[in-house]
């Protein structure tokens, strides 16, 4: 591991790095908060969840303190300030994000026609397999080990465009992973809580070994001074640990029986449960129940 100068961007760079991203930041908390407005005034009865609108500005914010100063440009010689933004982006601003349910109140605004789009597109066959737990798994915690122990880190490090798209990457890979956790949106396919809390037991030891050997220097490769790994290291066993406590905390508090029926009792073809599973196939989102449902 040897010491590496921080990135700068050309002339202008640091303008670009802190309008870029306070742009985007403002839009996505703009558009979300416009539309819940909109259901608000739409449907007084259902309204929208305060709570909600809560937990996706929540993650906006978390998404622009690691975005913007002092932590953007400490991560861009630091590595321990890389780890506290890769926290931030791919972690903690992901369950903010998720739990503010933003395919549900884009269905409560989306005319039917469009509605129903959508609803196809989260019964997709690219949706099945993206909302597969191994693969959130895979995406989120298993590209880690490809990152830090080949040159990938250093490589992208020293690229402007391509540390914007690990950005992305950890953001879009955060946010599958907690949907499939504990999001509330609709999913083509929900697995039973044990098993998604099997999947994040998996995933708070993937990071707890990962870190343990960055922190050993076994097989790492990322040129930085050996503390600032070391420190990196930490923050990664740390603030991961927590990350994922919180998850499994909202996987349990949003968590609700389908039905009351015995352990061990198997549902008939035409019981309730099973109707209502099928009903999200066979309606479209422009129906007042579904929508409903969906609150």
């Amino acid at each position: 591991m040897t010491g590496h100068p921080a990135h700068h961007g050309p002339d202008g760079g640091l303008a670009l790095d802190v309008v870029a991203p306070t742009a985007f930041v403002l839009l996505l908390a703009g558009g979300y908060a416009l539309m819940a407005a909109r259901a608000r005034r739409r449907n007084a009865q259902a309204g929208w969840s305060w709570w909600r609108t809560g937990w996706f500005l929540a993650g906006c914010g978390l998404l622009a303190a690691a975005l913007l100063p002092p932590i953007a440009p400490w991560a861009h010689g630091d590595f321990r300030g890389h780890m506290l933004q890769h926290l931030l982006i791919g972690m903690y601003a992901p369950l903010g994000l998720v739990l503010g349910a933003p395919v549900t109140l884009l269905l409560r605004n989306l005319p039917p026609a469009h509605g129903r789009r959508v609803t196809a597109l989260v019964r997709s066959r690219a949706a099945h397999v993206l909302a597969d737990p191994r693969t959130a798994l895979a995406l989120s915690v298993g590209t880690l080990a490809l990152l830090y122990f080949t040159p990938l880190y250093n490589t992208v490090s020293a690229n402007t465009g391509l540390h914007w798209l690990l950005h992305a990457h950890f953001l879009l890979a955060g946010c599958l992973f907690a949907y499939v956790i504990a999001g509330p949106d609709p999913a083509p396919t929900r697995p039973s809580v044990p098993v998604r809390l099997v999947v994040l037991g998996v995933a708070i030891a993937a990071h707890a070994l990962l870190s343990q050997l960055m922190y050993g220097g076994f097989g790492i490769n990322i040129h930085a001074p050996v503390d600032q790994v070391q420190g990196g290291a930490e923050i990664m066993y740390y603030g991961g640990d927590s990350a994922e406590l919180l998850l499994a905390a909202a996987l349990v508090a949003t968590w609700r029986p389908r039905s009351t029926r015995s352990v061990g009792q198997r549902a008939a073809p035409g019981s309730a449960p099973l109707r209502k599973r099928r009903s999200f196939a066979a309606r479209g989102s422009g129906s007042v129940p579904f929508r409903a449902r969906l609150r």
